[in-house]
Formats: structure tokens, C-alpha cells, sequence
């Protein structure tokens, strides 16, 4: 699925909606992720950067938030919002959409919100996140189930066991978590013993 994002003003309308809180329920979601206090934490389709205040303060001041996005003018956006907001270790990124243009063992926690539906080649783009995590490294994948209120058009979302399959394809041991979230499920792949091998 390929949308245009470019309109970044306009699209943080509805990223950033304060009523969003309500259904993405981000204290939930940070909880899931696990964060590891010091550690290098990607935001995968950051957008506007919704994420990053949490996962700024989850990471802590010696540890680093990775905010990677596709679209040049979201870049931009969060470049603005992390120094608005005093995000001092929010780094925002472009990349490439087929690869994340992480390091090999760099990263200790993956988040991907809302974004998985849109990559292509997803097993192979999963391997790639298994190669740039580190020891007990972990992807977290949050997206919208086939029947949430929110989210695309139904014939572009994917049920959570496809999205565990493609994780697993791509090297990792993946499992669906138990949450409470309304329209949303998540899917957590873990660094195997073989992935440093791949």
C-alpha cells in the first residue's frame, strides 16, 4: 500500500489528534516495547512523531530514539518537533522504503505503529531488522485489525498471523501479545540464536 505523506501539516491533524490517545493508547504500547533504559530505540514510519516523546523518555537521556520515515517532509517535521519539545536524543531520519539503513547488532528495540501494511517484500524487510538488532533485541509490529474503526480500507490490512509469519520468515521468533487495545493488535518478533548467523 504507497500513500502520499508529503503533506506532513496536514497529515499531523489526524496523527496528532489529542483524541487519538484514547484508542492508540501509547502508555500501553511503550509498556509492550519493553524499553531498556540507555538503549538505541527505532520509531519505523515515525510520521510526524507521535511516538517520540515516549520513547524519549522511556529511552532516558543516554540512550538514543531512531525516528526513520520515508517521506523527506516528515523528516523535516520531526526535525522541528524534537527541537520544539526539547527531544534532545531524538535523531529523525530519512530511508529508504525497502531498507531501514540500520547497522548490524545496533539497536536494542524496534517500533513499527501502523506502518507494517505499507512495506513491500515484508519477510525480507524483516531480516533486515533482525540483522540490526542486538542481544535480545525485539520488533514490535502495532496494527489496525480487520475490523477496527480506525485505520486503511479493510482489503490493505493483515491479520495478525500473517504478520507473524512474515517476521518469522524473515529470522525472528514472533509471537501475538495480549493488549487491550481497541483497534489495534500487536506482534512481537525476538533476535533468535541463529539471527547474528543469517
Amino acid at each position: 500500500m504507497h500513500k502520499d505523506f508529503s503533506d506532513a501539516s496536514r497529515y499531523a491533524q489526524s496523527f496528532d489528534d489529542p483524541a487519538r490517545d484514547s484508542w492508540q493508547r501509547p502508555a500501553e504500547v511503550i509498556l509492550h516495547l519493553r524499553v531498556p533504559k540507555g538503549e538505541v530505540v527505532v520509531d519505523l514510519g515515525a510520521g510526524t512523531g507521535y511516538f517520540l516523546r515516549w520513547l524519549s523518555e522511556a529511552t532516558g537521556p543516554t540512550g538514543k530514539v531512531l525516528a526513520l520515515d520515508i517521506e523527506p517532509n516528515m523528516v523535516a517535521f520531526m526535525q522541528e518537533r524534537a527541537q520544539k519539545q526539547s527531544l534532545l536524543n531524538v535523531e529523525p531520519r530519512r530511508v529508504a522504503p525497502d531498507d531501514p539503513g540500520l547497522l548490524p547488532e545496533s539497536v536494542a528495540r524496534v517500533l513499527i505503529v501502523n506502518t507494517w501494511h505499507h512495506i513491500d517484500q515484508r519477510p525480507a524487510y524483516a531480516e533486515k531488522l533482525a540483522r540490526a538488532l542486538g542481544p535480545s533485541g525485539e520488533v514490535l509490529v502495532v496494527d489496525y485489525t480487520l475490523e477496527a474503526e480506525h485505520g486503511p480500507p479493510a482489503r490493505h490490512r493483515l491479520a495478525p498471523e500473517r504478520v507473524k509469519s512474515e517476521l518469522e520468515a524473515g529470522g525472528l521468533v514472533a509471537e501475538i501479545v495480549e493488549e487491550s487495545l481497541p483497534d489495534q493488535y500487536i506482534v512481537r518478533g525476538r533476535r533468535s540464536a541463529e539471527t547474528s548467523t543469517r
